[in-house]
């Protein structure tokens, strides 16, 4: 396990819960000793209480691995401040509208940062009817691939997962004005301003 919950985090969470040590404790079905240990660094809570000291502290147990709580002010939820997280172990593809902590596959996902396609992931986009068809000249191996592309409004998204070996482009709805984004497995994300 590369992090483990720190001291200064059950004490930070168990004072915003306005717990003493001993209320914690009791909580927990441990001494108020164990739990000054952990706060000061000379002990670690055993595994098995993590669930129930996250529980006690409201919070998940990733947050008090990580020491960071996350508090979504985004209320709105409004999708031009997406957030996306790809698991590379799975290739899950995890889309939010705020800052969350996520977690796939024993993994936990930073957000990835978009950056403007280069000519290796030129995008063109072709009205055809009422759709416009979106393609990225790339390789679609299973070593190197476009993983998704999604166009994204205020208040729309419209996403579609692609496969190695197969063609990376896709037809869709481009109502209003948005971002396409796509991931190359190898370079990362992609958004492009329609």
């Amino acid at each position: 396990m590369n992090s483990y919950v720190t001291g200064a985090a059950i004490k930070s969470l168990r004072e915003s819960k306005h717990l003493t040590q001993a209320e914690l404790a009791e909580q927990l079905g441990v001494s108020d000793k164990a739990v000054s240990k952990w706060e000061t660094g000379k002990g670690f809570p055993d595994s098995s209480l993590l669930q129930p000291l996250a529980a006690a502290l409201g919070v998940s147990v990733i947050e008090l691995l990580n020491g960071k709580v996350i508090v979504n002010r985004n209320a709105s939820g409004n999708l031009l401040r997406s957030k996306w997280y790809v698991c590379p172990v799975c290739g899950n593809v995890i889309h939010t509208t705020g800052d969350a902590v996520i977690s796939c596959c024993g993994v936990t996902l930073p957000p990835l940062e978009a950056e403007d396609p280069d000519d290796a992931h030129a995008l063109t986009v072709e009205k055809v009817e009422d759709e416009h068809f979106l393609t990225i000249h790339h390789p679609m191996t299973k070593q190197h691939y476009i993983s998704f592309m999604a166009f994204v409004t205020s208040d729309r998204l419209q996403l579609v997962k692609l496969y190695p070996e197969g063609e990376a482009q896709t037809r869709l709805s481009l109502r209003g004005r948005g971002f396409v984004y796509f991931y190359c497995n190898k370079h990362g994300l992609f958004q492009q301003k329609i």
